[in-house]
Parts: structure tokens; sequence; C-alpha cells
């Protein structure tokens, strides 16, 4: 099923026909001019693609051809802008090893964004910018309808349960502090070339959904994964064209003088090219990018149970104040491990959990008799964690497993996943019958096409593991 519109975008036409669209024709002549190789194979247009501006196969495309290749030097970053030299000053003595100036100092932030996002802000309102003809592709930000855009009341009402509306507060909590905290003093102490009354926090909010939806970063190598922070964000001209879908066919390469898109599998003549932007759960993907994939064609969807609801279940089925203390004292001891924590959550995905270490021990521990979680937590649950492998929790916590489960997990988990289900305004049928009624569909707005379909997702999952609780295998 296509998916519902991706982010919307200056309007125009194909690029089979660029002079009917000289914003594209803008861009496309500026990707010439930077040394941008675009396969003839392919073309850019909105006309046959899944939402607005895409890139659809000309001709037949065999699988690991180069479809486009990008010079590094034509990727905006705080590298290569016009105000990089007040974003990247070096301090003296520090030729030897990177090391952060007292200007970029004062840009740390929680995101790692800011930097990027003063580049874009400057770059966006100088008419004269070397990335105008690019940057032009976007009269409008709000178009791109993030849910940081609906009214509260709207992304609550149509959201709840779902995890995105509270993504959005910690995203707009953020977002007003790094403002007035970093960016802001910022602004006021380099009026040359930032003036506050233009560079606005509306203005600011808008380029955080713009970097959320279009930006790339870099991956680290193995080895440096766990040595270094990640690379920060860039945006990646012609690649940020292409939409997403899970069953994609081309991917990103990232090369020491390029980066180039590929083709992952061949690709037919009046196909469209698709990208991926990682394998993202359709309520990930509503709230960086704000498009969801259509029931079922996410493969990565998934659905979450908070780690404070299985905790929750499990009081609740504590009968004496004996029982709901030892509870209790079983979660601050997987709070100390750092098995569990206040902001996380059990994930499952179409196979059975993601998560299955930390739901594993979750389950185990919370179920222990009482000698037995004396014993393991004499010994910290290292000694005993360490006797289960990975593999074996994995396979007892797939769809194929959680019928074979022991009576007490099978009912936490089910406990869990029923009180999650209590969290969603609706139950699932109506969805269902919604889904089912072309005519009462179509008479939805856009919104609340991308909540249904995130809703209904998230619930047939929740549904289906219920169910699996409730089943016993031998």
């Amino acid at each position: 099923m296509a998916t519902d519109a991706k982010r919307p975008k200056d309007s125009g036409a194909s690029a089979q026909n660029p002079g009917e669209d000289k914003t594209l024709q803008s861009f496309l002549s500026w990707c010439k001019e930077v040394r941008l190789e675009l396969s003839e194979k392919v073309y850019v247009s909105r006309e046959g693609t899944v939402a607005d501006y895409g890139m659809l196969a000309r001709e037949e495309i065999e699988e690991g051809e180069v479809i486009f290749s990008i010079p590094r030097a034509a990727l905006l970053n705080q590298r290569r802008t016009i105000i990089h030299s007040i974003l990247e000053k070096a301090e003296e003595g520090c030729a030897w090893s990177p090391c952060l100036s007292p200007e970029e100092e004062s840009l740390k932030s929680q995101s790692g964004w800011v930097p990027l996002l003063l580049a874009l802000m400057f770059e966006y309102t100088n008419s004269e910018s070397h990335w105008s003809p690019y940057l032009s592709l976007w009269t409008d930000f709000r178009a791109l309808d993030h849910p940081m855009f609906w009214p509260k009341e709207e992304r609550e009402r149509l959201l709840q349960g779902t995890g995105v509306p509270e993504a959005v507060e910690n995203d707009l909590t953020n977002i007003l502090k790094e403002y007035n905290d970093i960016i802001l003093p910022f602004i006021q102490s380099h009026r040359e070339v930032l003036d506050p009354q233009k560079h606005t926090l509306e203005l600011y909010q808008s380029l955080v959904a713009f970097v959320m939806a279009y930006s790339f970063q870099e991956p680290l190598e193995e080895d440096e994964e766990d040595e270094k922070e990640p690379n920060p964000p860039m945006m990646v001209p012609m690649a940020d064209i292409l939409n997403h879908v899970a069953n994609h066919n081309a991917n990103l390469e990232f090369r020491t003088d390029s980066l180039k898109m590929v083709s992952v599998k061949r690709i037919k003549k009046g196909e469209e090219v698709f990208n991926t932007y990682g394998e993202l759960a359709n309520w990930q993907l509503l709230h960086m990018y704000g498009f969801v994939e259509s029931y079922p064609s996410n493969t990565n969807d998934s659905a979450d149970i908070q780690m404070t609801t299985v905790y929750k279940a499990a009081l609740q089925a504590a009968r004496t104040e004996s029982e709901r203390s030892l509870v209790a004292e079983k979660w601050d001891l997987l709070c100390q491990l750092d098995i569990v924590g206040e902001e996380g959550a059990f994930v499952f995905g179409q196979s059975g959990s993601l998560t299955d270490e930390e739901l594993y021990t979750s389950l185990k521990v919370l179920c222990m008799p009482v000698e037995q979680f004396k014993e393991f937590k004499e010994n910290e649950g290292w000694e005993e964690a360490e006797e289960d492998d990975e593999d074996e929790m994995a396979a007892a916590l797939s769809n194929e497993g959680i019928p074979k489960l022991s009576l007490p997990w099978r009912r936490l988990l089910g406990d869990s996943v029923s009180l999650t289900l209590q969290d969603y305004a609706d139950e699932l049928q109506p969805d269902k019958e919604l889904l089912g009624d072309r005519q009462a569909y179509g008479r939805l707005s856009s919104r609340e096409r991308l909540a249904l379909q995130l809703r209904y997702g998230q619930k047939v999952t929740l549904h289906q593991l219920l169910e699996l609780t409730r089943c016993h295998s031998v």
C-alpha cells in the first residue's frame, strides 16, 4: 500500500519538463554547478511518486548501479557556510587533535544540532546564499506538518497511547531551552551576521523539523562506535529528494570523496527510487518525518510497553502488602542493574520482542520466588545473568516462544499488554472498521489518516501479543 503524504514541498512539475517548475530547474542547474552527477536513468518528479518530489526510473536499473554521486563539497554543514569562521574557530596549540573553540563550547547541546541549525538560519535567510537553489525547495517548513506543528489538543486526541505526544512535548521543551539558553545569546553576540528579529524561535523550531526530516548522519567506523560521539548531522542535496519505504531499493553510501546513492535491487522502468531512513517504526516516522507507512507495509513497525507498566502490572497482581514490598524490592534491583528505567520501554515487532535481554531479565526477576530472589540479589544479578544465553532469550521471547513461557511470565506479560491497551482512546475494532470503509476513510483529514494508520498498527501488534500470552504450548 502507498504511504500517506510525506513532506510537502514547493509545488511544481516533473523534471522531465523542468521549464514548468522554475524552482526545480534552478535546483537541478545548481546540482550541475556543484558537480553532482545524476544518472540519465532517473529523473525527479512530483507525478508518480508516493509523496511530492521523488525520483523515478527512466530506464531499468540493475542492482549495484550508482544512481547519483554527491561530492562532499556539495554537502551543507557548519563547516561549509559563510559564517563557518564563527562556528569552528580552533584554539591555538591544538593542531595535533580536534578540539573545541570557546565559540563551539558555547554551542554544545543535548541534540548536537546547534551549529548546523545556526548555519541553516543564516543561509536560509540570506538571499545571496550559495545554497539558495537547494533551500528554495522548501518555502514553508510548517508544510512538513510534523506533529510538533499540530495543535496540542489535536495531537493528544489523535495520537493518545502511541508515544508521539510525549516525544513531541520533550522536543518542544528542548527547542525552547536551546533557543533561549544557547541560540539567542549567540545571535546577540554576533549581530554582524545574525539578527534576533529575523532568526526567531519560530524559525528555529521550523529548522529543527527540517533537520529532523531531511538530514543525514555519517555512520562511525566499527572501531570508533564506543569511543566517539555520533557524527553531527548534515544536509545532503538530492539524497533528501528520495522518499522512504521499509522495502527500499537504494541506499546511501559514504565514501572518502563523495556520497553515492546505489541501487540494492533491480529497479524497473517507471518505478520510484526509495531510500531508507533506517529500521523505523511508524511512530518514529511520524515523529521525525511527518508520515507513516500504511498498515501492513512497514515491516519495521513496532509497539512499546513502558517498563514502568510492567512494574505496575506486577504490583497489581500482588495480593498482600508483603508481596507488594517484594515487587518493589525486585524493581529497585532491576533499576540498580540498569536493566530497566523510568523512561525505558520494551519493544515488540512483528516477530516478537526486540529488547530480549531487558525483558527476559525483568520477567525472570519479577516472577522469582522469594528464596531465589535473595540469592539473585546477593550475587547482584551478575552470576545468574551470565547463565542466560542471548539466543535462548531471543527464542523465548519470539512469537513462537512466548506461548511456551511459564504461566507467571505469560500472565505478567499479558497484564502489561492489557494495561498498555488502556492508554489508547479507542478499541481496535472501530479503527479496523474505519480503515475498511473507503468513503469514511476518504473523509478523514491527512492528520487523521496518519494517526489512524499508526494507532492501528500498534494495537494489532499488542493484540497479537496478548493472544500469545493466553496460549500455552508444551
